[in-house]
């Protein structure tokens, strides 16, 4: 356990911000084991003091921290100097920097991007309509999608909408068992929505579908989980989306969070291509 480190997560508001950046940074450096611990909604110095002094060991501890009241974020600074404990503000520098960049001072507000503004009720109703709309629900609306995903069954179709529907993204998702489970609407007009398929590697989704069949306990459906099967299944689905020159996505090797990327880029090139 000597090398282990110590990871202190400490954020005057949910902490989300910090998760994030915790998660991107620990992604850069195999190898090495950490243990977190996450003190979120502190706001006084009595509750840093209570974290610092309950610190048992300093040796490998690091402190990160997202603390937007510049008095507290100086009084942890400090106190943690004292220690000699590496200390990271994760938002300091960068508000300091945009609000010289823009000539104006930063609002300071605790949770700030947690605000009821217009952006946060956009992403509600995103997240409405896309559970709505999950599985090939609700059909006869799918003009009102942002994103459309289709993609033959397992290739994190459900997942992904919602990730995308966090990020504000109205999302259809249809599973492809066959040309007829296209809506008429996609067929007609291929470019009137923005349309992405989804596919994998057939070993990969294999080894998915086996594992849901156990979830499910489930052990007669064999035409699911047959490789050649699943061969022919993408064959079919890149035959589709090549037909309607839809975008495609090898989800494989991809996160949730990389595929959403690929699919937010596709769907600003399709915004661009039809002003």
């Amino acid at each position: 356990m000597s090398n282990t480190y110590q990871i202190y997560l400490i954020s005057d508001s949910t902490g989300e911000t910090l998760d994030r950046v915790f998660l991107a940074i620990k992604a850069q450096f195999k190898n090495i084991e950490y243990e977190v611990k996450s003190y979120f909604f502190t706001r006084t110095e009595n509750q840093i003091n209570k974290i610092l002094d309950g610190m048992k060991k300093k040796k490998n501890s690091i402190i990160l921290y997202t603390i937007v009241d510049n008095n507290l974020a100086k009084f942890l600074a400090n106190r943690s100097d004292e220690k000699k404990i590496p200390c990271f503000g994760v938002l300091g520098n960068l508000i300091l920097s945009f609000s010289k960049l823009l000539n104006q001072e930063a609002s300071h507000v605790t949770g700030g991007q947690h605000a009821l503004n217009e952006e946060y009720y956009k992403r509600i109703e995103a997240i409405q309509f896309t559970m709505n709309h999950d599985d090939g629900n609700l059909i006869n609306e799918i003009h009102k999608s942002d994103l459309i995903l289709l993609g033959v069954s397992r290739t994190g179709k459900t997942p992904t909408s919602i990730y995308l529907a966090n990020r504000g993204f109205k999302t259809s998702n249809i599973p492809l068992v066959n040309v007829n489970s296209i809506p008429n609407i996609l067929k007609k007009k291929p470019k009137a929505l923005c349309v992405v398929g989804l596919i994998a590697e057939a070993e990969r989704l294999v080894d998915i579908r086996k594992n849901r069949m156990v979830t499910l306990k489930e052990t007669e459906n064999t035409i699911y989980t047959n490789i050649e099967n699943i061969k022919k299944e993408i064959d079919d689905a890149k035959k589709t989306f090549k037909k309607y020159n839809w975008p495609t996505i090898d989800v494989t090797r991809k996160s949730v969070e990389e595929v959403a990327a690929s699919i937010i880029k596709i769907h600003e090139i399709y915004k661009n291509n039809d002003k």
